[in-house]
Parts: structure tokens; C-alpha cells; sequence
């Protein structure tokens, strides 16, 4: 299924945050003293981007909100690789880093901004990748771009069909797996998260699922003082991925 990016603004954000694009469609009726209008075709010439006019009745039929205003561009696919990609990643990660490698798996993260923020962060480490579930999971759209502000093109993304015999793979490959759940009896501090890790981070709403949990060596959590119950899955993410960082350090 096509993803279509409707609206003057979200389309320059899409160009702004080099969203792959196929092509922009661009209402034949839209005024050429429209100061947007003329940003959109400035960046997309810039880009190599094609812009076809079509009737305002084409962009209604297309349009899924109907928020179109005249303008929408239809992104390129996402490029997904395999598990064993993002192990070779891993392994010269390991073999430039002292023996350091990190994957991050997310178990049915379902929002695309989510998705987006912790693979800013995965990137910023130096993790060799990402694997995410291929059903009820958020994927790879113009929203993660923007979110990852462009990190999403520099990450490897996996999709796979189970992620219990994933994470056995990568057991199987001399990773440690270590689950990110607040029923954790041991702080993250005191973990020991030296070499190669698979760090797991759960849904929104009902974190990393048993299945899921049973096939992890270990429980992680992170310390809190405060009264709110716990920070939301791009956050934790985050500072799992840099205590992660700051074990392997050298």
C-alpha cells in the first residue's frame, strides 16, 4: 500500500527530513503566488523530485483524511533487510568496539513516532540495528523520519514474523538478551550489560509481552524517585541504549 504524505506543510517536513519520495502530486488549480507552494517546488527541484499536476479530483481520491490542500507526495518504500544483516553489522560493530554490539528489539511498538525516537537514539549509540515485528507494529513512514530527524536512514531495520525465535537466533549468535520491565528485580545500573547485548523494549501500554520475557536472560529496569510511574518507551529507550554506552566505554 502506497504511503501518501497529504498537506503544503507535512510535504516540505517530508522534503526537509529527506523522505525518500517517489514523486509529488500538486493540484493543477493551486495559486503559483503561494508562498508554500513555491517552497514545495523549490525543495523538490533541489531534491530531483518529479511534481505532477493532476486535478483536485484526482488528489480527493487518493486522499485517505482528506486533508490534501492541493499537495501530496507518495514515499519510497522503506528498505528492510534480514536478521543476518544486522548480525554482520553487529559482528564488525564487536570487532571495531572491543567486543561492544547492541541490536534493539520492539516488541510491538505500535506508534510511528515512538519508532522514530528510539532509532535516533539506537543510531546515536552505534547500534548495529533494529528488528521489529512485521504485524500490529508500527513501521517505518514519514512520521518516523521526522521523528528520528533523518536517523532512520542510517539504521538497519528488520522486520521478522516472531520475535521468540528471533531472540533465540541471536542467543544462539552469543548475544545476551536483556528484557527493559518495570517487574525487574535488578536495576540497570547494576546489570551487566558488557559486549554483545539484545536490549528488548515492550509496547506502549503493556510493555514486553510474557512470551516475549521468557525467552530474555534477564530484567533490566531503571531507577525512579519521582511519582510518576514510569517514562514512555522512546525515553527509557534511550537511557537503557547509553547505560548500554557507557559500560563499553573506552
Amino acid at each position: 500500500m502506497a504511503d501518501f504524505i497529504e498537506g503544503k506543510r507535512p510535504v516540505i517536513e517530508a522534503l526537509r527530513t529527506h523522505v525518500p519520495l517517489k514523486y509529488i502530486l500538486m493540484a493543477d488549480n493551486l495559486s503559483q503566488g503561494d508562498s508554500i507552494v513555491r517552497d514545495i517546488q523549490r525543495k523538490a527541484k533541489n531534491r530531483n523530485v518529479p511534481i505532477k499536476k493532476v486535478s483536485k479530483k484526482k488528489l480527493d481520491e487518493i486522499s485517505e483524511r482528506g486533508s490534501h490542500q492541493g499537495v501530496m507526495a507518495e514515499a519510497e518504500p522503506f528498505g528492510y533487510v534480514n536478521v543476518t544483516t544486522i548480525l554482520e553489522a553487529a559482528a564488525k560493530s564487536a570487532e571495531e568496539h572491543d567486543g561492544r554490539a547492541l541490536i534493539v528489539v520492539l516488541d510491538h511498538i505500535t506508534d510511528a513516532g515512538n519508532l522514530g525516537a528510539i532509532a535516533r537514539s539506537a543510531e546515536s549509540v552505534g547500534a548495529a540495528g533494529l528488528i521489529i515485528p512485521n504485524k500490529r507494529a508500527a513501521r517505518v513512514t514519514a512520521a518516523t523520519y521526522k521523528s528520528s530527524a533523518g536517523a532512520i536512514s542510517h539504521i538497519l531495520v528488520s522486520q521478522v514474523a516472531n520475535i521468540t525465535s528471533t531472540l533465540d537466533r541471536l542467543k544462539e549468535e552469543g548475544f545476551w538478551v536483556a528484557a527493559a520491565t518495570e517487574h525487574a528485580s535488578d536495576c540497570i545500573w547494576n546489570a551487566n550489560l558488557k559486549g554483545k547485548i539484545v536490549l528488548v523494549m515492550g509496547n506502549e501500554g503493556e510493555g514486553v509481552s510474557r512470551l516475549v520475557l521468557e525467552s530474555c536472560d534477564f530484567g533490566v529496569k531503571l531507577p525512579q524517585v519521582g511519582e510518576i510511574s514510569s517514562l514512555n518507551v522512546a525515553q527509557a529507550s534511550t537511557a537503557c541504549m547509553y547505560e548500554w554506552l557507557r559500560q563499553n566505554w573506552k
